[in-house]
């Protein structure tokens, strides 16, 4: 699909085959082919939007007809490339965003399947609504949608509690390659026939076929929440706190998460009405969630766990939220510090991970070695400690020409994934691969993994059609 007339001629091939009303072209398309932070505009041949399963089907046998592939995509909330299409006389998008529907909410069997295009807060409300509780929770979950969060094994800041979305997934339907449907929408818990075919789609990223809905476990109500946000005089006292929160608290924990003082600067620059919860000034802090339901006190479980903590002076300061309003203005703190990076310009973004035992030491090590190569950057490492995930950021400073930030960016890349590798860690911990960190990851990745996965896309989708030039070096013929 070389030249102007080719593409056209392939449009139009499947408006008469899909319909109008499934299929744009021209200027409508340009929305799909930009990445969630605006870095990157690309483009695409079509973008596709179904409205149901079969809809899926028939669109991916129109595009293998045309030697055209598929750049599956969500909510394109991603933060890896995973669904920005890289071909664009090649390639259609399709967009999941047409199939919403909830099929249906169980309550007694505490499941409920859902279509792909679902959009994740509006999922966890209506299941809210019917009584019970979905604890995927993730700062896009108001744009991004289900069938990514089963693509991109989702994590978000419940993780330590609840799982990633793998451990939440249930059963999948998913289009393959050749428009057949594996149908696997079972809510079944313990289900011991043979190899479990689902796990193969979660994670995937949309290289091995097309999930279209999904079985997922719910949960009771969580009733009861405590929030607190403490000071400490380090992130190695951050890790000492977690282990006691984890065997005070138990399985109650439900959040974790560590910021460095500059957190709260960068937060407040994206919203200016926050207010600093806490009037000392400490080198390292933890926000901190428990909830529950049924006969259990949660406030009198975070007041007695701190009050504990602060006479051994493990923690220095802190404040438990009084009111739901409390409780999220110091989320917004976590959240914000996203927005204050980004206020400042492009920098670099990493999702790395860790054992939970060294992490205090990898961030150490990491900042040392970025400050001693780029003496002039900011670094801003934050994550989830109970999970071992930093988000070891790095600012560079402003007004850098596009050549030399880019090259400042690659070099701090470089340093941090060099660290990393002498501590045996993840350069994806919970963002995927896709096509931004698929250099990295073909650099690491050993050669008997290689060869399975090669195997396994080859035999799913031996065209190479879904969606080329993510995660490994595949392209369609």
């Amino acid at each position: 699909m070389a030249d102007g007339v080719a593409v056209h001629a392939a449009a139009d091939a499947l408006i008469e085959h899909l319909g109008a009303d499934m299929v744009l072209v021209g200027d409508d398309v340009e929305r799909y082919c930009r990445d969630w932070h605006g870095d990157v505009t690309t483009g695409a041949l079509a973008v596709i939007r179904p409205r149901s399963t079969a809809d899926v089907s028939a669109a991916v046998t129109a595009v293998a007809s045309l030697g055209l592939s598929i750049v599956p995509q969500g909510g394109n909330t991603g933060l890896v490339l995973g669904a920005t299409p890289d071909q664009p006389l090649a390639q259609v998008v399709l967009s999941l965003e047409r199939m919403t529907a909830v099929r249906r909410i169980d309550v007694d069997d505490f499941s409920a399947v859902v279509e792909a295009g679902c959009i994740l807060s509006e999922f966890k409300d209506k299941v809210e609504a019917a009584g019970l509780f979905f604890p995927l929770a993730l700062g896009a979950q108001g744009s991004c949608r289900i069938g990514g969060n089963v693509s991109t094994n989702a994590g978000g800041i419940n993780v330590l509690r609840y799982g990633m979305m793998r451990e939440l997934v249930l059963g999948l339907e998913v289009v393959l390659p050749d428009g057949t449907v594996f149908e696997g929408l079972s809510t079944l818990r313990k289900d011991n026939r043979g190899v479990d075919l689902k796990q193969l789609f979660i994670g995937a990223e949309g290289t091995l076929g097309i999930v279209t809905a999904v079985a997922v476990k719910l949960l009771p109500p969580v009733e009861q929440v405590a929030t607190a946000l403490v000071g400490l005089a380090s992130l190695s006292d951050a890790i000492a706190l977690y282990r006691r929160a984890r065997r005070d608290c138990c399985d109650l924990l439900s959040a974790f998460e560590f910021m460095p003082p500059v957190a709260f600067t960068l937060a407040r620059e994206a919203m200016p009405d926050l207010a600093m919860p806490i009037s000392g000034d400490y080198p390292a802090y933890v926000l901190m969630e428990i909830g529950g339901s049924g006969l259990v006190d949660i406030e009198d479980l975070m007041q007695r766990f701190l009050e504990g903590v602060m006479e051994e002076e493990l923690v220095l300061d802190g404040v438990i939220a009084s009111s739901k309003a409390q409780s999220r203005n110091l989320w917004l703190f976590r959240e914000g510090m996203n927005e204050g990076q980004a206020k400042r310009g492009a920098h670099l973004r990493t999702d790395l991970s860790v054992p939970l035992s060294r992490l205090a030491e990898f961030v150490d090590q990491s900042e040392a070695a970025v400050m001693k190569a780029l003496p002039d950057c900011l670094c801003v490492s934050y994550g989830h400690v109970g999970d071992g995930n930093v988000h070891l950021n790095v600012l560079p400073p402003a007004g850098l020409p596009r050549a030399e930030l880019d090259a400042f960016l690659y070099k701090a890349k470089s340093v941090i994934n060099d660290v990393l590798d002498t501590f045996g860690g993840s350069i994806s911990a919970e963002h995927g691969i896709g096509r931004l960190k698929k250099a990295d990851f073909l650099a690491r990745i050993p050669d008997v993994q290689a060869g399975l996965l090669s195997a396994v896309k080859h035999a799913i989708d031996p065209k190479l059609m879904m969606n080329p030039g993510c995660q490994l070096n595949f392209t369609a013929d």
